[in-house]
């Protein structure tokens, strides 16, 4: 352990003395009397289909390309967008949302009746879409997500061409944070139907936000342009935007350094010290709603079935290590799911050996792996399946070295983002590596990940129906006080389950030019492009 450390830090001193090489500025031209960014947003898009994508890299994007009843402001609260206002009944289930005049970017007028075809889309279970349970809060969506129900009776209507009625399952203030989601969005009918699938390519793509897809040259960038017809489009600065595939962090910050990328939406934690120094007015650090954690997969591995086997491979862990020896950038030991600062949440959940010290938990996991049938003679193996970004290889490396000294064999294997997401769906791995970022602020965000239900995003099966039932109590709690209490019931009983192994919470890493304008650090990390400039 101690041998794998000094290694560990003898090597980023190495790269830390590194310093980048200057080349020639190469920028792709910027047409006269135009605004540009180049934009470096860390891994290759999939889908730019807000019903089909998952990743925050593929949401950056698309919430420039498409928006729906409410938007992110600059500090990253709702506020309206195709939504001009709305009124709640009493109970707090039907919601009645009031549409401006708005078309897509071909000119078609936007109505109530593509939010319609939108939210059966996403339900519909030939979509197969990783957020339909989101929409569960729709009334009869979960039915008709599994078959039960026909599209008729999901609780969404189009009362005019510009007024929409959402009649939901049970009362849910938080809708005008998760209608900025991209799940949420409307889609073109029109071009949906005519083209399928084919309608996110840039030949068929249409949206009506403030921007629209002109080019999508795969590993190489993907263009938008200003999209004239947007309802707000006198307001919009940046002419054209070209987002990179960034995968490479060190090799990014480098053309952030010579002014090749105007933005970059991640870098490698462990030169923050660095980049202080040649580069402090680009750093934008900060707290954000985010927790990265590892996965079981409980559906295929048995040993995973053993919640003996859950909390030793959890206790055994150094995440002071992780967050103050590697990672450096502000990162926090985690000992529970939710992370500090989401809404309308008491603190309090926590592994209960969280207290613990190290020397302790290793203890006590050699004493549960030898309860499982698992020693020197019988060592427990498995894999750990992970993307190939440089601070998840680092981190990983050390969660290896300390399983291997209380005898657990992990072999990495290194996967390409998207590759290695597509493995975690498809139940294609022992164990994952995974972040979860907020993707509105409420502690559902993360609990419903967890819920026996979900699908796909809930990686490693989880299920118990007393944590089930906590999460549909809180549904039908109207003070938001009282339910907050119930979710953080419903997380002690997860986190006490071993249901996954929380790591660390996230700092936001971003590389942001000193030109470019209206920039602001938020907790939900969402900066659209709507709301930035560049000095000139």
């Amino acid at each position: 352990m101690d041998s794998f450390r000094f290694r560990l830090i003898a090597a980023l001193v190495a790269t830390l003395a590194l310093a980048g090489c200057q080349a020639k500025v190469t920028r792709s031209p910027c047409p006269k009397g135009q605004v540009c960014v180049e934009y470096g947003n860390n891994a290759e898009a999939a889908s730019l289909d807000p019903q089909k994508a998952n990743l925050v890299d593929e949401a950056t994007i698309i919430s420039d390309l498409i928006v729906g009843l409410t938007t992110d402001a600059p500090d990253g609260s709702p506020v309206p967008a195709l939504a001009t206002g709305w009124e709640t009944s009493a109970d707090g289930l039907v919601w009645t949302f009031h549409l401006r005049d708005a078309v897509w970017s071909d000119g078609v007028p936007v109505t109530a009746d593509d939010f319609v075809y939108a939210y059966r889309r996403i339900l519909d279970p030939q979509t197969a879409s990783i957020y339909a349970y989101l929409l569960y809060i729709l009334k009869n969506g979960q039915a008709l997500n599994e078959g039960k129900a026909s599209p008729d009776a999901l609780g969404v209507r189009a009362l005019d061409a510009h007024t929409l009625q959402l009649t939901l399952e049970h009362p849910a203030p938080y809708l005008p944070e998760i209608a900025k989601h991209q799940s949420f969005f409307p889609v073109p009918k029109h071009a949906v139907e005519k083209w399928g699938d084919a309608w996110i390519q840039p030949a068929h793509f249409v949206g009506d936000g403030p921007y629209s897809l002109v080019e999508w040259r795969l590993g190489d960038y993907i263009r938008v342009q200003k999209n004239p017809r947007y309802f707000d489009a006198d307001k919009v600065c940046i002419d054209r935007i070209n987002y990179y595939p960034t995968p490479d962090a060190v090799m990014a910050e480098r053309r952030v350094l010579r002014g090749e990328l105007d933005v970059n939406t991640m870098f490698q934690s462990n030169r923050i010290g660095r980049m202080r120094q040649t580069m402090p007015d680009t750093v934008r650090t900060g707290t954000i709603l985010a927790t990265a954690y590892l996965s079981f997969n409980t559906h295929d591995v048995a040993a995973f079935r053993d919640i003996r086997v859950r909390r030793a491979l959890s206790e055994s862990i150094d995440r002071d290590f992780l967050t103050a020896k590697l990672l450096r950038a502000g990162q926090k030991p985690a000992y529970a799911f939710v992370p500090p600062g989401v809404a309308n949440y008491p603190t309090g959940a926590q592994l209960f050996w969280a207290k613990k010290t190290l020397a302790q938990r290793q203890a006590d996991a050699r004493r549960l792996l030898a309860q499982a049938g698992y020693g020197p003679d019988h060592p427990l193996r498995f894999e750990v399946k992970i993307p190939n970004s440089p601070d998840t290889v680092l981190i990983n490396q050390a969660i290896q070295a300390d399983w291997a000294s209380i005898g657990v064999q992990a072999r990495l294997v290194q996967n390409e983002g998207q590759i290695a997401f597509v493995s975690y769906r498809n139940r294609d791995f022992d164990i994952g590596a995974m972040s979860w970022y907020a993707d509105f602020n409420d502690p559902v965000t993360f609990l419903a990940l967890m819920k026996s239900d979900t699908g796909a995003q809930n990686y490693g099966d989880y299920k118990n129906p007393i944590y089930d039932a906590l999460l549909n109590a809180s549904d039908r709690e109207p003070n938001a006080a009282k339910r907050g209490e119930i979710l953080a019931q419903a997380e002690q009983i997860m986190l006490n389950d071993e249901a996954m192994i929380p790591l660390y919470y996230l700092v936001g890493r971003n590389l942001v030019s000193p030109k470019i304008t209206g920039w602001v650090d938020n907790v939900e990390n969402f900066h659209r492009a709507r709301w930035l400039c560049v000095k000139k």
